[in-house]
């Protein structure tokens, strides 16, 4: 009797181990499965920052969105560039805001790069032009996912109201589509021309990442998600964020040990300037 109960714990304890193993792959395999590669500025580590050339790139790279920051030139265009001026990645000098649409045509995007990064220089690079939101639009349409940057809307006054014109004189399916802003201004206004349209407040944090219940509860009336930088992060800020049914898609994670331990952590997404280094850490 005792040799039999004894046989029937040992079975017991084996099946309760296999199963919790079988559940621990599973739960991993499932987080991977619901994370977002965001290729940011496009595959930034290898092509010349928004640029078609980069876009494309990380197309190819598998990415499940390409990051484009917009900025307003002087005349009203909404043009790809992350900082306020064209110094660093075009042969121009200059801020967007004082800059009109025919100034920034005639810079070239990608010589810079290819001066900085010898062993990643092609030809095709000292062709790319920084591109229009129209010229993103006509090139790709519906074939990718977009995650747009409002950038300096202290400057671009009414970008939100144009970008929304965009979506709808190019025929983009919004819900391809994702807006982010460190402005929650320019969030609210986007909330209000179209509620459906899915935003994400893009956070900064000096040091350690926390965020109160309210502060939840006033992101969840505008945004489906934040995007804090990824240097600030703890698990149990993410797992806070997560149980109030928020993305969290932090930024900018470049590092193979980086990205395994905020997948373990629970991140629905994230930036990335190598788009495939991460797609292989998700699907190999």
């Amino acid at each position: 009797m005792r040799r039999n109960v004894l046989y029937l714990c040992i079975i017991i304890l084996l099946t309760t181990i296999v199963c919790a193993f079988t559940y621990d792959d599973s739960s991993i395999q499932n987080k991977q499965n619901h994370v977002s590669i965001i290729a940011h500025r496009g595959a930034s580590a290898y092509a010349p920052e928004h640029t078609i050339a980069a876009y494309e790139l990380a197309k190819e790279m598998g990415s499940d969105y390409i990051e484009i920051d917009l900025q307003l030139t002087k005349d009203g265009h909404l043009v790809a560039m992350h900082d306020v001026t064209v110094n660093r990645t075009t042969n121009g000098f200059g801020f967007v805001k004082n800059l009109t649409l025919k100034d920034i045509k005639k810079l070239n995007a990608g010589s810079t790069f290819n001066k900085r990064y010898p062993d990643l220089a092609k030809p095709l690079y000292n062709k790319q032009k920084v591109p229009t939101i129209d010229e993103i639009f006509q090139h790709f349409g519906n074939d990718v996912h977009y995650y747009i940057e409002t950038k300096s809307p202290q400057y671009g006054v009414g970008i939100e109201q144009k970008l929304f014109n965009k979506f709808k004189q190019y025929n983009i399916d919004t819900e391809r589509v994702i807006v982010q802003s460190f402005s929650k201004k320019s969030l609210k206004t986007l909330h209000k021309l179209d509620s459906k349209l899915k935003l994400v407040q893009l956070i900064k944090y000096a040091r350690h990442a926390k965020i109160s219940a309210q502060q939840i509860q006033e992101l969840k009336t505008y945004a489906s998600g934040v995007g804090p930088n990824a240097s600030s992060l703890n698990p149990t800020y993410i797992q806070h964020i997560r149980k109030h049914q928020l993305d969290v898609h932090p930024y900018t994670v470049n590092s193979k040990k980086e990205m395994k331990r905020l997948i373990d952590w629970g991140v629905t997404g994230m930036f990335t300037n190598t788009p495939d280094l991460l797609y292989r850490m998700l699907h190999n």
